[in-house]
């Protein structure tokens, strides 16, 4: 069984709410149910959300402890984040997919949203595609198991 952890960092939970303008209408609870139901047969589908930095490094950790690959949107903490930066690191290094996700198009935005900490330790990165955005994750995944 492959997991997979589709880890959320700060105010994702107010999707659907939350500048409805550059996130979409989709709720935290809407795209849950549609990453829980896009898991295949030999899947499992993990949806996190946390505000806090320290509980995000946690399951990063939890990842390489139980081989999982990671879907990873890590939010404000993308821009700025070491500790996290260092966290992925952990888990692409010991040889598990990072997938960094963002909904908007971070580049498109405010120029602090142009850099990204993570990028460069993640094995990919998907942005700009709405909700999608994860569901693209999930495909190239499953390619990359292929």
């Amino acid at each position: 069984m492959t997991r997979i952890l589709v880890l959320n960092g700060p105010n994702l939970s107010r999707l659907g709410t939350r500048e409805p303008d550059v996130y979409g209408s989709t709720t935290w609870a809407d795209l849950v149910s549609l990453l829980e139901s896009a898991a295949q047969t030999g899947e499992e589908v993990v949806v996190r959300q946390s505000n806090d930095e320290a509980e995000l490094i946690g399951w990063l950790h939890e990842a390489v402890d139980t081989k999982s690959e990671v879907v990873f949107n890590p939010a404000a903490f993308t821009h700025y984040s070491y500790a996290i930066r260092d966290a992925v690191a952990i888990v692409t290094s010991a040889g598990l997919p990072v997938l960094e996700v963002h909904i908007s198009n971070p580049h498109a935005r405010e120029e602090f949203r142009h850099t990204s900490v993570i990028s460069g330790v993640a094995t990919g990165v998907i942005a700009g595609f709405g909700t999608d955005s994860y569901l693209l994750a999930l495909d190239a995944l499953r390619r990359r198991r292929a």
